[in-house]
């Protein structure tokens, strides 16, 4: 059982791919698959079972959203928190994401001190019961 520590990231650009897979090992203590296309993480997604997905949402050949769609028809995605990633600030673009299905979108350039907190966060409200507790 994963435990709620894996995150299955994809980023086609591989020095961003590098320090944030860096954060999440060593900050934040995650076991991080990184994928460098939307192929590649449609290949090992099952396998790795992850509990949440970081996805860059401009990715070459297949970007993040239709990537998001594939996974969702693998993945049980209701299960599992998807976060964007992504260096346009536009609302209406954020809006489009979120309405994808992902939980949070963040910005490029990101702080990777900061970066596995908040994606911890992000699990740990996943996780919470969206009932009141009695």
């Amino acid at each position: 059982m994963s435990q709620g520590r894996r995150i299955l990231h994809v980023e086609d650009v591989p020095s961003i791919r590098l320090v944030t897979r860096l954060a999440l090992e060593r900050i934040g203590g995650f076991e991080v698959l990184s994928c460098e296309s939307g192929a590649q993480a449609l290949l090992h997604a099952a396998d790795f079972a992850p509990d949440l997905i970081l996805l860059d949402a401009m990715l070459p050949q297949m970007d993040g959203t239709q990537l998001l769609r594939h996974l969702a028809e693998r993945l049980d995605l209701r299960e599992i928190p998807v976060v964007f990633l992504t260096g346009n600030t536009d609302p209406a673009r954020r809006a489009e994401l979120l309405a994808v299905g992902a939980c949070e979108v963040l910005v490029k350039p990101f702080d990777p001190r900061q970066l596995a907190g908040r994606l911890e966060a992000i699990l740990q409200q996943a996780r919470a019961p969206s009932y009141p507790a009695l």
